[in-house]
């Protein structure tokens, strides 16, 4: 009996009973395409189930162009799906279903470097599969692929029709939204893949589901990283320009000032600050800290 109940607990064991859990909150999507816009190398998209169990989230690309969209169930259930947001900053969309589906829980705490991490996903359209690795790197901006991003980067093996799927941690809790692959001259994995945040995902997703659309505070401010090319220092976003009566003027933020910390994350470009911005979706104000004349000093931008 004892010996039953210690194998029953293994980690393992464990590990197989959150993920199978997790899986059950993860979809194929199933988008109908005009015939001018097939896409014979990912025909199939995957998606996550939120929120109260009829909005899934996807990776806007997946289902942009669809006449029509369709789900399946890990136990092979398709249900009929009505695209109702479009985020394209974050290539993030939204479906409504008519029957609820178990959503997935949202991982409680911080992910760390080297943390065990699964995607789960309809790779190359072939149902739902795991694939497990490391958290490669956090709050990745400035890759290229969206306007504003805030991306979990790991080595677990993401390829075409995972994308809208789920980067899960070893609890099975909801990490990221798979979204991209790095690659250069093949459309397959080769250990650097990316997934939306879940803080950034799940904020997305919480404004659509309010109205529709994401409306994000704009700062106001012109940036330019530092040092420049060829030159040595500590890299930063300095502010360029600043529009009259901006949030950041507001602030108390000037022409020449260089953005070092933003949100409790470290700025090296512009684009890390875009994407600590995008925490205003959530709180009421962004801690900036800057360095002006050699000196640091910390500013409060409020909404």
């Amino acid at each position: 009996m004892i010996a039953s109940l210690l194998v029953a607990l293994t980690p393992a064991a464990v590990a197989a009973q959150t993920l199978d859990q997790a899986m059950k909150s993860v979809v194929s999507v199933l988008p109908e395409w005009p015939a001018d816009a097939k896409r014979l190398e990912e025909p199939e998209g995957s998606g996550v189930v939120v929120l109260d169990g009829k909005t899934v989230v996807t990776a806007l690309h997946v289902v942009d162009k669809a006449l029509s969209i369709r789900v399946r169930t890990r136990a092979g259930e398709i249900y009929q799906a009505r695209l109702t947001g479009r985020d394209r900053a974050t290539d993030i969309a939204t479906l409504a279903l008519d029957k609820a589906l178990p959503p997935i829980s949202s991982m409680k705490g911080d992910l760390g470097l080297g943390d065990e991490v699964c995607a789960i996903g309809n790779a190359f359209g072939l149902g739902l599969s795991v694939t497990c690795g490391v958290v490669s790197g956090l709050n990745r901006a400035g890759v290229g692929f969206n306007r504003v991003e805030d991306f979990v980067q790991t080595d677990a093996a993401v390829n075409p029709g995972a994308s809208g799927g789920a980067l899960v941690t070893e609890n099975g809790e909801y990490a990221g939204l798979l979204s991209a692959i790095y690659t250069k001259k093949s459309d397959a994995n080769i250990g650097i893949n990316f997934a939306v945040s879940v803080t950034l995902a799940d904020d997305v997703v919480s404004q659509l589901a309010k109205s529709g659309r994401v409306k994000r505070p704009i700062s106001g401010m012109r940036l330019a990283g530092v040092p420049a090319d060829g030159e040595t220092g500590l890299l930063g976003a300095r502010v360029v320009s600043m529009r009259p009566n901006s949030l950041a003027e507001r602030a108390g933020l000037k022409e020449g000032d260089t953005i070092v910390r933003a949100g409790g994350r470290r700025v090296r470009k512009p684009a890390d600050f875009v994407s600590a911005m995008s925490r205003l979706l959530r709180a009421d104000a962004l801690e900036i800290e800057i360095r002006r004349g050699g000196a640091s000093k910390t500013i409060r931008l409020a909404k």
